[in-house]
């Protein structure tokens, strides 16, 4: 994975884990790998990856079961969407609309490419 050096890689690890989670890769009760599993095949030390876990364990999307690992949330889904939007409506649209006012670019023209 090539991580963006303008977005902490616990934030970018997280994202990684989202997408599958929304394209059905990883769905409730899957086991995802241990935090030395994903830290050697991703190549990041494990505190990092243990900070993503936590933060996905504090916001709902996985759990720990003691001594076997960590498992997806029943519905890490329906919050994973939720948390993304969000975050899209917030930060990415924002920005979308600012360039394409910047470029003259209409909506009749964008539904061209939808």
């Amino acid at each position: 994975m090539e991580f963006n050096p303008h977005k902490p890689i616990y934030l970018q690890i997280c994202s990684q884990i989202y997408e599958k989670i929304l394209n059905g890769e990883l769905k409730a009760d899957d086991r995802i790998l241990s935090v030395r599993d994903l830290g050697i095949e991703l190549g990041v030390n494990p505190n990092t990856i243990m900070r993503s876990y936590e933060t996905m364990q504090n916001a709902g999307i996985i759990y720990n079961k003691r001594g076997i690992g960590y498992f997806i949330t029943e519905n890490a889904k329906d919050i994973v969407l939720s948390q993304m939007k969000e975050e899209f409506m917030n930060d990415e649209l924002p920005e979308l609309v600012k360039k394409m006012k910047l470029l003259g670019i209409g909506l009749n023209e964008m539904k061209k490419f939808f």
